[in-house]
């Protein structure tokens, strides 16, 4: 039995849970996610917490059951919360604005690269070289950073690039003359 399956998932005040048909949709104030529940997988929302029960002990049921509460815990937490995701970029010269619903960026190409906001996520830029990524979907936000981050990956000798906040990126050293070896 999973250790992560076995915990239940607390629902706080003002989020509702609802499993009908295999389906689990939890509403919030930031607004509602469903998700399709497969394998020998029971869910019980018993008062204010939920429930998720595997009803054999397969190998592959006891990692959808763990599987299963923690998407179902971030699902809670982004109905309620939401996540947010932050991104830097390094480099001489380069910037990002928001123009309508799209993120332009100057980094370092011949030519702008335009970003189309996807829906369900909120890119913003606080200054000209911070970008934040935010929504309900905690996969959705991840994977939107991560295609930002594609564009221009941090490279290893001066640090150009656009990392994640916080991210440590570690220098080489550079190319010597090769003067005094023999």
């Amino acid at each position: 039995m999973s250790r992560i399956g076995k915990m239940p998932v607390v629902i706080p005040a003002g989020v509702t849970v609802e499993y009908k048909d295999s389906v689990l949709t939890v509403k919030g104030a930031k607004g509602s996610l469903s998700q399709q529940i497969t394998g020998a997988i029971d869910v019980k929302v018993e008062g204010n917490h939920v429930v998720v029960e595997a009803l054999n002990a397969e190998q592959e049921t006891n990692a959808r059951h763990g599987l299963y509460r923690a998407l179902i815990a971030s699902m809670v937490k982004g109905v309620s919360e939401g996540y947010t995701k932050g991104l830097e970029v390094r480099g001489v010269g380069w910037k990002v604005a928001k123009q309508g619903n799209k993120l332009v960026l100057n980094v370092g190409f011949s030519h702008p690269v335009e970003f189309a906001e996807p829906a369900g996520i909120k890119l913003e830029c606080p200054t000209q070289t911070e970008i934040t990524v935010s929504g309900i979907d905690k996969v959705l936000v991840g994977q939107v950073a991560a295609d930002l981050r594609a564009i221009r990956l941090p490279e290893p000798y001066h640090g150009y690039g656009i990392r994640y906040k916080g991210e440590n990126v570690e220098h080489k050293e550079g190319k010597t003359s090769g003067k005094g070896k023999k």
